[in-house]
């Protein structure tokens, strides 16, 4: 199984500890995020994984050589020139998905208990283009979903900045976005966008046509580890055993 791992951002939200470093490398515990991230796509059998840089990017490349690829196939994607967000960066790592098999993305400032394996296989069932997992927590941007977890729109509660795919959906859900996709690889024969987009963007333009679904998880299963008050949170329930894969960490 391959992966990709967006690892590519400044990482603003976790000043100072980026400002020497990148994202990625910063520790939860004596474990930087880059790690409890490999780990938890090793523990759902993924063996190929892609992840993109650009904020001190050569750390990040010596850090992975230093650490044997974790015993993994592991290449980099390289974003030094120009940052090029979500979409942008998922369009230049295309090449690595070239075995037409879904795949998963994940951010790199995430943690959960998603079954990756139940998520790909509810992916592949549904025969979806994109799956989503969401969840019902408090947040400032939600994607909307139909009664059958279709998007239908987005959401940005602190700007009233509305967009809706489907206007005959009815009542729609409002379900925070958890940084973990499946993605099928022939969204990208369907990607006109060039340069720096978003993801977010792109899913809202095919889901007309095509089933970009959600897919809704415990609110308590998951953590965004952005901020640096995150840190020692997350630090915490690791050491409670709270993350599969992550067992066997000495934090």
């Amino acid at each position: 199984m391959k992966a990709m791992i967006f690892a590519a951002g400044l990482g603003t939200r976790l000043h100072p500890f980026t400002e020497k470093q990148p994202k990625a490398l910063v520790k939860v515990g004596n474990t930087t995020m880059l790690e409890l991230v490999i780990h938890q796509l090793k523990h759902a059998g993924v063996t190929d994984i892609i992840i993109n840089v650009h904020h001190f990017a050569d750390q990040l490349i010596d850090f992975i050589k230093a650490n044997n690829n974790f015993d993994l196939h592991i290449e980099v994607s390289e974003e030094r020139e120009e940052l090029l967000d979500t979409g942008g960066g998922l369009k230049k790592a295309s090449w690595f998905f070239s075995d037409d098999k879904p795949f998963i993305l994940h951010n790199v400032d995430v943690l959960s208990n998603v079954n990756l394996n139940q998520l790909l296989q509810f992916h592949k069932n549904n025969k979806a283009l994109v799956t989503l997992a969401v969840s019902e927590r408090t947040s400032s941007r939600y994607f909307l979903f139909d009664n059958a977890m279709k998007l239908s729109g987005w959401e940005n509660t602190r700007t009233n900045q509305e967009i809706i795919v489907d206007s005959k959906a009815g009542n729609l859900h409002r379900y925070a976005f958890s940084g973990i996709h499946i993605i099928d690889p022939s969204i990208f024969g369907m990607i006109q966008e060039a340069g720096r987009f978003s993801l977010i963007d792109l899913y809202l333009r095919l889901a007309g046509n095509n089933l970009i679904q959600g897919i809704a998880h415990d609110a308590g299963d998951w953590i965004d580890m952005g901020k640096p008050a995150d840190l020692e949170k997350a630090a915490l329930l690791i050491r409670a055993g709270r993350f599969k894969g992550l067992e066997s960490l000495n934090l």
